[in-house]
């Protein structure tokens, strides 16, 4: 009789459980310096402050100062040229060259008292290399500057000289031509345009034009009331 051959049991692999998927790395985000935030202008000392480190657009790294403004916060008659040029730049203030000698010769002439009844400021603070014409953006980095200036002032009217200071307070793309004689409102106040002084030591024969515009500045400020003026 056969005998029947034993068969040994075939080994079962131990169960091994399934080892746990690896955790996702974690990011660590970046700290990205925080951007200094700008002190709300609540004073004038505060807005020379503010204009004095201003670093919005890339005029901040040409300029040798910024020219905020001058004359009489309480002023009547606001003032708005369109940049500072060489030698604003260098003295930090506005229409001091050839240019700020006719100004003040038209003041003058008008009978209008520039130590008591005007403020004067530009619609851009920092003058643009070569003296060429502001950017949209450079003017749109002050305009909340230039804003604070005529919100503080509240002046009886506003004088905008050239093209630049027109299109910016009118928000206007006309020629001088078409705006001059005419009285605009902007934030709530008067305007009139004339030419730039500067324009005018280049294009002289403009100038009877320009007497013009500053009589009729004269007639507005006094049917105001409010601005001292002189008879001429």
């Amino acid at each position: 009789m056969a005998t029947s051959a034993i068969v040994a049991p075939i080994a079962q692999a131990p169960l091994v459980a399934p080892s746990p998927a690896p955790a996702p790395a974690r990011i660590i985000p970046i700290e990205q310096p925080a951007t200094p935030r700008e002190q709300p202008i609540s004073d004038w000392a505060t807005l020379h402050t503010s204009i004095a480190s201003c670093q919005r657009c890339e005029l901040a790294k040409t300029r040798h100062n910024v020219v905020v403004g001058r004359g009489k916060p309480t002023a009547r008659l606001l003032i708005v040229g369109e940049a500072p040029g060489e030698q604003e730049d260098r003295q930090g203030q506005p229409f001091v060259g050839k240019a700020g000698q006719l100004l003040e010769s038209m003041l003058a002439a008008a009978g209008i008292d520039s130590e008591q009844d005007v403020y004067i400021c530009n619609v851009v603070k920092c003058r643009p290399p070569g003296n060429r014409n502001p950017a949209p953006a450079e003017i749109a980095s002050c305009a909340s500057y230039l804003q604070w200036q005529i919100d503080a002032v509240q002046p009886t009217l506003i004088v905008a000289l050239g093209r630049f200071a027109a299109h910016t307070l009118l928000n206007s793309q006309a020629p001088i031509s078409a705006l001059r004689k005419q009285l605009h409102h902007a934030h709530g106040l008067p305007v009139l345009v004339t030419f730039h002084p500067a324009y005018l030591l280049r294009s002289p024969g403009e100038k009877a034009k320009a007497w013009q515009d500053w009589h009729q500045i004269k007639c507005q400020l006094a049917a105001s009331g409010k601005v001292t003026t002189s008879a001429s």
